[in-house]
């Protein structure tokens, strides 16, 4: 346990520094957001004793992110398919590269981050890489700053009309709703599902005193330009369609409503009969709920007939002129008795329905079989919170990606790459060019026992994408077709971050990479020492290493027809535009590194 800290040694200016940092302190915790969390185990430690101890500064010497492909790892199976990506290192540089590369690019992010049950499933980054306990009593506020930093990279990745779904367990599903609320805004916050990850009868720890069946799914919107996809609903099916009615009197009462001049049948009168779907039968709706304003039927009860039940309970009345079935008339039955409130119409089937209609999601998702059966899913065994990929395909679902054919979607707790298949298998469904980005740590798992241990991404993540795209045998001996589709593996190394000449002549350097993916232009046109040229189909890169090597690089782009996104190594902003005024609108010139580190002086300031 922490010792309190000793304030008497401080000055006037610390002790209202201190009083202003502990008042904005969130949700009731000690949640120290603005330190880096490799700093924040010195608040515990109970050697520090002063505030420059405390607040140590967070980016004296602090390297910046960059990546580096492991060409050995490359996966090409399919050239008319995207290039999809998989980057190892710790997610948070991860996502700073990718605040260069795909700022506002991305149409959905899934994430299943660790759920800090105290069981080992989260290591927060301290001095000493240790995983948070269960009786820590910085538990919240550590994953707290660690979800915080992550969310808020995010956030800035997503389109305009892009969403989050977050996974998440009852440890920390309070903590999370207020923090996404503050990063995304509670007026972008959608719903919270409940999904059914496991059965009853399927007891984890008989100690406990309840048992855990469900876990949670945050869904958040970048802003209000994301529309809430619907569910398509089959809307052919006659199964509803049971319900006959015999007029037993040829004399029924007479009612007028306005110009109408219904007919009103008391019981005894009339029967109905429940009997085989059929498109001659009809379909009985309880006027309740939206129902009551939501149609013609709806609002003609609600004006003329309820209230009513106290005279004509049990009465069927026949209004002539109504509904959509060809019938020219609709049948409505008032509630026997007032311990009932909500009448009852009868309709057939409706003579332009549409095959399809749109009904909104549930907030409770079952998927219990697939969570019971996911051991093995992609070849590759994983114990720790694998998620199915037909949940993952649901949440695509929700979040429109199978519409578009085009999304790019991110998982930067991409754990065994559930993600990664669903998305292959998606695109195999519907001949699809969607793109996943995948980011995972390579952190030591127990994943059979304690004989063998395995590496979250070499061993589990990438492993088990290869398996998909190439195909694989089952436990079973069985031949699993492969999904197809082309994978590039990145790993997070750095540059000094010091704004010397010879650290931004390094950082252009080691760039080429996070070039390439920002420009999706990865095939090798021309390879000099001093400058490369890429293309994809519809455009060149080039990257000029060197100033003097511009007029090289001008020759060589004037043989090649297409347009050209040029990134030309300047000390300063201006990438030499005047050298290239006689090209016109040939290229479009950026100035490297300042365009990196541009993104990276906000993300780090």
């Amino acid at each position: 346990m922490a010792r309190k800290i000793n304030y008497d040694e401080w000055s006037k200016e610390e002790l209202i520094k201190e009083l202003r940092r502990i008042k904005e302190t969130k949700y009731g915790l000690v949640w120290h957001r603005d330190l880096p969390e490799e700093k924040i185990d010195i608040l515990i430690n109970p050697d520090a004793r002063t505030p420059n101890e405390m607040f140590p500064n967070e980016m004296a010497g602090k390297p910046f992110p960059i990546l580096k492909e492991i060409k050995s790892k490359e996966i090409n199976s399919d050239k008319e398919k995207p290039v999809n990506l998989l980057i190892e290192g710790d997610n948070y540089h991860s996502l700073a590269v990718l605040n260069f590369t795909h700022h506002e690019a991305i149409d959905l992010i899934y994430i299943d981050p660790p759920y800090n049950t105290g069981n080992n499933d989260f290591i927060y980054n301290d001095l000493q890489a240790r995983p948070v306990q269960k009786d820590d009593p910085f538990k919240h506020s550590k994953w707290l700053g660690f979800m915080e930093k992550r969310l808020r990279l995010s956030k800035h990745l997503l389109k305009k009309d892009g969403v989050i779904f977050i996974s998440i367990n009852e440890e920390e599903q309070a903590q999370l709703k207020l923090l996404c609320d503050e990063i995304f805004g509670e007026e972008n916050y959608l719903t919270m599902f409940s999904v059914k990850v496991r059965h009853e009868e399927r007891i984890l720890k008989g100690d406990k005193d309840f048992h855990e069946v469900v876990e949670y799914l945050y869904l958040y919107r970048k802003s209000n330009e994301f529309r809430t996809i619907k569910k398509i609903k089959d809307n052919t099916s006659l199964e509803e369609y049971v319900y006959q009615v015999r007029e037993l009197t040829k004399n029924p009462e007479i009612i007028k409503f306005g110009d109408k001049e219904a007919r009103a049948f008391k019981p005894g009168d009339f029967e109905v009969i429940k009997t085989d779907p059929n498109i001659k039968n009809l379909k009985k709706i309880s006027i309740r709920g939206s129902i009551k304003e939501g149609n013609s039927s709806g609002r003609f009860y609600m004006r003329n007939l309820n209230g009513m039940t106290d005279k004509n309970g049990g009465y069927l009345i026949r209004v002539p002129d109504m509904g959509d079935d060809g019938l020219g008339f609709r049948y409505f039955l008032i509630p026997a008795s007032t311990k009932r409130v909500n009448g009852d119409y009868f309709q057939g089937v409706p003579l332009n329905r549409e095959d399809t209609k749109e009904v909104p999601y549930p907030n409770f998702l079952d998927f219990v079989d697939e969570f019971n059966n996911v051991g093995y899913e992609g070849g590759i065994e994983f114990r720790n919170g694998k998620k199915p990929a037909a949940f993952i395909r649901h949440v695509f679902e929700m979040g429109g990606v199978l519409k578009n054919k085009e999304a790019v979607i991110l998982d930067f707790f991409a754990g065994s790459g559930s993600t990664g298949q669903a998305v292959l298998q998606a695109n195999k469904d519907d001949n699809g060019i969607r793109q996943f980005i995948l980011c995972t740590n390579n952190e030591e798992i127990d994943n059979n026992g304690n004989a063998i241990k395995h590496r979250i991404c070499t061993d589990v993540c990438y492993p088990r994408l290869k398996k998909v795209i190439k195909g694989y045998k089952n436990p079973k001996g069985e031949n699993v077709a492969g999904l197809g589709g082309n994978l590039k593996y990145y790993v997070c190394d750095f540059v000094e971050a010091e704004p010397t000449d010879r650290n931004k002549r390094k950082l252009v350097s080691e760039s080429t990479e996070m070039l390439c993916i920002r420009e999706n232009a990865f095939e090798l046109v021309q390879d000099e020492s001093n400058f490369k040229i890429f293309k994809n189909s519809d455009k060149y890169l080039g990257i000029v290493f060197y100033e003097e090597a511009i007029g090289d690089f001008k020759k060589a782009i004037k043989k090649i027809k297409g347009h050209f996104n040029a990134y030309i190594f300047s000390m300063t902003d201006d990438p030499h535009k005047d050298q290239f005024e006689d090209l016109g609108d040939k290229v479009t010139l950026c100035a490297i590194p300042e365009v990196i580190l541009k993104v990276y002086r906000e993300i780090f300031k």
